[in-house]
């Protein structure tokens, strides 16, 4: 039963968290094989790529794979716009590679928005997972038009960490958000997002191009 190998190329290192959602559209996908999700960490590379054909061949020379996920965040605009980007970058690329099957993965706004979704998630990243404060999470239809995903998702995870004080100061944030996707362990919700749709159908319409066993989506 071949494994489907896969690399993640996203903007910064932070975006890791989107590994275990795309680890479970796979699972949902293709759940007749095994599958990786590995992140590319262009630090390995002698000379810094800066753009974006430089860093798709980057990924392609360190990591072998069956499937790149391009990641982009829209930031707010036209998520058109970042398609165009990367489909313009893959069209650059030298002849032999142009064929390569991708993804791209953009979010509307920010790649933290989609972690806005699961309240036990963020209090078991924080570290209490038994609080009781009330964390008002944003209603669904809104997380995408949220300005700045991120900081909201760090003053959920220090308000449901319970700690105050020097304690609270002391508060790794970016470990935080690091974790929140580790304690989701279903996406289902994010169906409502439409960056999150367009990624879906995607996915599930390269499997079956690639030749692997796409399965139903779970309901």
């Amino acid at each position: 039963m071949p494994i489907i190998e896969c690399a993640l190329l996203s903007e910064g290192s932070s975006d890791k968290v989107l590994i275990p959602i795309l680890q479970w559209l796979l699972r949902v996908y293709a759940p007749n094989n095994p599958s990786s999700v590995e992140w590319v960490d262009l630090l390995r590379c002698r000379r810094k790529p800066a753009t974006m054909v430089e860093k798709i061949t980057a990924a392609l020379d360190l990591y072998r794979c069956h499937l790149l996920f391009i990641h982009r965040d829209s930031d707010g605009k036209d998520p058109g716009m970042r398609y165009g980007e990367i489909k313009d970058a893959i069209a650059s690329l030298p002849h032999k590679t142009r064929s390569l099957p991708y993804i791209c993965v953009v979010p509307i706004c920010m790649t933290e928005a989609w972690l806005l979704t699961d309240e036990a998630a963020i209090r078991s990243a924080a570290g209490n997972p038994n609080g009781t404060v009330s964390l008002a999470l944003p209603p669904l239809q809104r997380i995408e038009t949220i300005p700045d995903p991120k900081e909201q998702l760090c003053d959920l995870l220090r308000k449901a960490s319970g700690m105050r004080g020097r304690r609270l100061k002391r508060f790794n944030n970016g470990l935080g958000v690091q974790r929140v996707a580790g304690y989701m362990n279903d996406f289902r919700k994010l169906r409502a997002l439409s960056a999150f749709q367009r990624l879906e159908l995607d996915l599930k319409a390269m499997l079956q191009h690639l030749g692997f066993c796409a399965g139903r989506p779970i309901k």
